[in-house]
């Protein structure tokens, strides 16, 4: 099987790297070549063009920034002209559900099958084969697709198209407000002067764990928020999950008040540090010098 990785970044470029050990044959293309050419040391082919890269592939993955960089590859740069009747594309970037509705029914037009396949678990989980992947589509693309998703995690498959974009952006509602929940609660216990090292500590294994108390409340006790998994995707993916309410007739307050947080977050000089580093925005608003 002949997959394509469009998008080498910080999550594709590990999710290549187990394909191509787990012996699928890999081509890869980046916007800025340098980061695709990291793929070649483990045996990838590296394409000049989205073009070239995906004219002989079985299967297509973009792993891109949003949803328009995703509609420019896929048709600004006509990848979609040239795939084979009967490939598929995976999107495994995160957008919203209505751009992966029309992704699909524009490659449906070619005989092009596809997939909105969002992820969870960052780079760790990339690195590691364990991320959690959230599949929208038909369920025959589905159940194709399960060779291809068995070295980059577990793969559920939730619904019709753009399912996954919605269970990618529940992941992300829940994700964001508890590392809001986590920084409000341990600023409160540093500002009462208790040791908040230790109050993580205490509270963990009860009702309040957390793989965000884990590993999130780590990085706010040891003031440490270099970016793993960037403040402003967690904005957008916070803004998606607001449009896609208001499309549906869905009122989502605690939505609406942690994207105001995030992005008074990114308004301070926070924007490209990791999401955790609201518990910096918070601790400001305190007037806590963290």
């Amino acid at each position: 099987m002949n997959i394509t990785v469009l998008g080498t970044g910080l999550m594709g470029l590990p999710m290549g790297k187990r394909l191509q050990e787990a012996g699928f044959t890999v081509t890869a293309w980046n916007r800025t070549r340098e980061k695709a050419l990291r793929l070649a040391s483990h045996g990838a082919r590296v394409a000049h063009t989205a073009t070239q890269a995906a004219r002989e592939a079985d299967v297509v993955i973009t792993m891109l920034e949003h949803g328009d960089a995703v509609d420019a590859v896929l048709f600004g740069q006509d990848v979609a002209s040239v795939l084979k009747p009967g490939a598929l594309v995976i999107d495994m970037s995160s957008i919203k559900p209505a751009e992966a509705r029309r992704h699909a029914q524009r490659l449906a037009e070619s005989g092009v099958g596809h997939l909105d396949a969002p992820v969870s678990g960052g780079t760790v989980g990339a690195e590691a084969g364990t991320l959690a992947i959230m599949v929208g589509g038909e369920l025959a693309d589905f159940e194709r697709a399960l060779p291809v998703f068995a070295p980059l995690g577990r793969a559920t498959h939730v619904g019709p198209h753009g399912a996954g974009q919605l269970a990618k952006l529940a992941n992300q509602m829940i994700v964001g407000i508890t590392i809001g929940a986590v920084s409000e609660a341990l600023l409160l216990c540093a500002k009462g002067g208790a040791d908040i090292a230790k109050v993580r500590d205490a509270i963990r294994g009860g009702f309040a764990e957390s793989r965000v108390l884990e590993l999130h409340g780590q990085r706010m006790v040891e003031n440490d928020f270099a970016k793993r998994a960037a403040l402003t995707v967690q904005l957008k993916d916070l803004r998606n999950a607001l449009e896609t309410a208001t499309d549906l007739q869905f009122n989502a307050p605690v939505t609406q008040l942690f994207e105001a947080l995030y992005t008074s977050a990114a308004e301070h000089g926070l924007a490209e540090m990791d999401h955790s580093a609201l518990f910096r925005e918070l601790a400001r608003q305190n007037g806590m010098g963290l």
